[in-house]
């Protein structure tokens, strides 16, 4: 356990993460996660838990938090009528089931392997944020059944590996279906629901060795509470800004950052 003399500056680090990731959730359509798991992971290693599968319980209260965030901002983003709930009732069953594949496979992976997948698929998220242009299409429209077959599971999928809500991979995938930006981000706050969801609840269920006190599962019930506490206020700020702001700019500048997030994670795992 923390001294506690530190425990003010921990609970601080983490209502402010919780902010940050919160705006970030709804403002850019990239899910907290892509924030929340590195901070977990440096204030759980900082604190000496560096057991082999202390990453897992970074994702795992990762996605636990996205669960309030996510269904905070896509609730605001439907005030507004963003939401396009067509394209989530027919994706959001393959994309649970994606997720759930993902927590069976995070389950059996080390915290180095895991760092190593962390930092190389944040490193192409953060290069499509920097390179990728609004005018890329891939189809006029969104999937049909056979490729959403496909598309939906990966999503899910690689979104539990990252410990995300899928908006970093959900709306760059609609926007290159020509499903317009505000309106992607809007839905892949739904996804983030989807995602979270299922995968936090197995969380739960799968213990993990050497994780810091008052963990559930895989579930860090501390940095959850606080983290969810900022995100209730912050999720909706993000959403009301997403409307009134061009974050063109902004998404490049948090893009260099993910990219030095990506590439310090890929220097501790080989290193």
């Amino acid at each position: 356990m923390p001294e506690l003399s530190i425990l003010g500056p921990l609970i601080l680090f983490l209502i402010v993460t919780g902010a940050v990731a919160g705006v970030l959730a709804g403002l850019l359509g990239v899910g907290g996660g892509v924030v929340l798991v590195p901070a977990f992971f440096y204030l759980f290693t900082a604190l000496g838990y560096s057991s082999p599968d202390i990453m897992q319980v970074c994702l795992a209260t990762s996605l636990a938090t996205i669960i309030v965030t996510s269904a905070r901002s896509v609730m605001a983003h439907n005030k507004r009528g963003a939401v396009e709930w067509r394209i989530l009732r027919e994706w959001s069953p393959l994309i649970a089931l994606g997720a759930l594949a993902g927590v069976g496979v995070v389950h059996q992976l080390s915290t180095h392997v895991l760092q190593m997948v962390f930092g190389s698929l944040v490193f192409v998220i953060a290069c499509y944020m920097i390179f990728g242009k609004s005018s890329w299409r891939l189809a006029d429209e969104m999937p049909g059944l056979g490729r959403r077959i496909l598309y939906a599971p990966v999503t899910g999928f690689l979104s539990v590996l990252l410990g995300i809500g899928g908006g970093s991979i959900g709306t760059p995938l609609m926007t290159l279906h020509n499903v317009a930006i505000h309106r992607a981000v809007a839905t892949a706050a739904g996804f983030g629901v989807t995602i979270a969801v299922p995968s936090a609840i197995a969380f739960l269920l799968t213990p993990v060795d050497g994780a810091p006190p008052m963990t559930v599962g895989a579930v860090n019930i501390p940095a959850f509470l606080i983290v969810i506490a900022t995100t209730m206020l912050t999720a909706p700020l993000g959403a009301t800004l997403a409307h009134k702001l061009d974050p063109k700019m902004l998404k490049r500048v948090f893009a260099f950052f993910l990219a030095f997030v990506a590439l310090n994670m890929l220097r501790k795992a080989l290193f």
